[in-house]
């Protein structure tokens, strides 16, 4: 869990998350509320993780699971960068998009290893979902 939190606030670290430069619409959230909801979303998937990890890696099922944990995960590591450090918000919807389809196919994976695992990223598919029409606002602004 602490891996996944750790990897997960690299991009702010290295990237910045500079919110100055965004004509906000109405419904932006208060700042403080991303890295609380990062926090638990992180912190979900890693156990997600781990109840798939505990498979064993050995299983077809197990490891087609676990690379589409990772590459929803590179999606979410590379959308900062892009959307705050570029400050290219049209190029980051693309990447959220991308992100968005691969946390679903994600969530299939999950479910055919361990269904608990599955479930705890519905939240998170929630929050990108949102994040998705916010990064669309910001963008068309």
């Amino acid at each position: 869990m602490l891996a996944v939190n750790a990897v997960g606030a690299l991009p702010a670290v290295f990237a910045g998350s500079d919110t100055d430069w965004i004509d906000r619409p109405s419904f932006y959230p208060p700042e403080i509320a991303f890295p609380i909801v990062w926090t638990v979303l992180f912190t979900l998937m890693g156990i997600a993780l781990s109840l798939v990890w505990q498979h064993g890696r050995t299983r077809r099922d197990v490891r087609l699971a676990l690379s589409a944990f990772g590459v929803q995960l590179a999606l979410n590591l590379v959308w900062t960068p892009v959307f705050f450090g570029l400050r290219r918000p049209g190029l980051g919807l693309a990447v959220i998009c991308a992100l968005w389809i691969a946390i679903i196919a994600t969530i299939v994976a999950f479910d055919r290893v361990d269904r608990r695992a599955a479930a705890l990223l519905i939240p998170y598919l929630l929050w990108v979902s949102f994040a998705a029409v916010l990064n669309y606002a910001i963008y068309t602004g």
